[in-house]
Formats: structure tokens, sequence, C-alpha cells
């Protein structure tokens, strides 16, 4: 019986160990090929060919424990003025766009559930759904009139599996309100005030955005400044 070539065994595991090598830098979301974009210290960003996302290099995502961390850091007062105006883009547009009667989730509510204590103090339907803060899975089985996602999608892990399960979420015509800094190329990376939160851990481009829109198979996008309205 003829004996197993060890040269080729060799070079078979090698192969294998270089092509997860090329393929561990991959875009999170869509899948493109990614390139050094910056590095500093330990701390290294990729930027997708193919969608233009930025994102942290997969061995320095943190943990779950390290997440909450850094949650519970923020100063999140659902009374303070100047925080109910931070996310007036959202609940302005929500207010303008639906009624009492349209039922909304505010995904990602985090440790101060403002979006939602706007709207709930007008006597809107709106449910709190966080994997941390407000972990009610029963709530991903229901469909939606409008989501608020604010401060959110920069925080996914796995953005492409996380944008299909928000459109799952969403009635027919119904639209997802996401708030994120967009990178663009006039912005100085290395002075960027938005990259220093270590859980921030995908970046968005325009460019990204439209991807999204696109290949999520939502249908219609608008920006405006820092929000971002996709309609089904």
């Amino acid at each position: 019986m003829p004996q197993p070539d060890r040269h080729y065994n060799t070079y078979s595991k090698t192969l294998i160990i270089v092509m997860q090598e090329i393929y561990a830098h991959n875009c999170p979301l869509c899948g493109g090929k990614g390139e050094i974009f910056y590095q500093f210290k330990k701390r290294i960003y990729y930027q997708c060919t193919n969608c233009n996302g930025i994102y942290v290099d997969k061995n320095l995502i943190p943990d779950k424990k390290s997440e909450i961390k850094r949650y519970k850091e923020h100063i999140n007062d659902v009374e303070n003025k100047g925080y109910q105006n931070f996310v007036s883009p959202i609940t302005s547009r929500i207010l303008q766009d639906y009624s009492k009667k349209n039922k909304g989730l505010d995904f990602g509510a985090g440790t101060g559930p403002v979006i939602a204590k706007i709207l709930k103090d007008k006597n809107y339907n709106i449910e709190l759904y966080d994997p941390f803060f407000y972990n009610h899975p029963e709530l991903l089985e229901k469909k939606y009139d409008y989501i608020a996602c604010c401060e959110v999608i920069e925080h996914f892990h796995k953005p492409k599996k996380e944008f299909l399960l928000l459109k799952k979420l969403l009635h027919p015509k119904a639209k997802l309100y996401c708030m994120t800094d967009l990178y663009d190329k006039s912005i100085d990376f290395h002075k960027w005030y938005y990259k220093n939160d270590l859980t921030h851990v995908f970046i968005f481009h325009k460019n990204t955005i439209h991807w999204v829109k696109k290949e999520i198979g939502f249908s219609d996008v608008t920006i405006n400044g820092r929000l971002i309205v996709f309609s089904k």
C-alpha cells in the first residue's frame, strides 16, 4: 500500500495556513479583500477594497466583559438635554414619519435608552432591545414599522448578519434609522476621536452604506450628516 507523501502533506498544510491568513483579514461585511489602512502600536485597521469599510484586526475585537465595562462608562442620563439633543436627528425624523399607532424598536438601547424615553413621553409605542442590557430575544421574532439604531452599527462584530436581522425585523416599507460617524478622506484618521473607542470595530464610509443598501436589499437610503435612513 503506498505511503502518504510527507512533502505533499506539509505543502498542503502550509497552503491551508496561508489561505487562512489571507481570508482572516477579509471584510466582515462584504467579504472583500482587506488592506492595512492604519496601524498604531498594536492597533491595526484594515480597509475593504470592495465596500470601503474600515475594521479592526479580528484579534482586537473586545470580548463581552470588556464591552460591557466600556458601555457602563458612558454617561447616558436620559434626562440630560444635551444627550436628548444628540439623538434628536433620529427622534425628530421618527416623530415626523410615524405616529403613536406605529410600533418601533430601539435596537441597541444601551444603558441610557434616551430615544425610547423621548418617544414614550409622547405616548409612542416602542420596545427596547440590547444584547447586554435589555436582552429580550422574543422581540427579535416580531416586526416593526421603524427601528432606531443610534451609535450602534459601528459596534457590530458581524455587520452583515446584523443588517440582515434588522431588515428582517421591518415591515414592508418600514424604515431603519441609524446614527454613526462616517469616514471620508478629509478626516485625519490618526487624530480622529471616533476610532479611539475600542468598541468601535467597524467604521463606515458612504460607499459602505450604499453597499448595505444594495446587497442587503433595502429599497432606498438617504445620508444626512450622521443620520442614515434605510427604507425597506
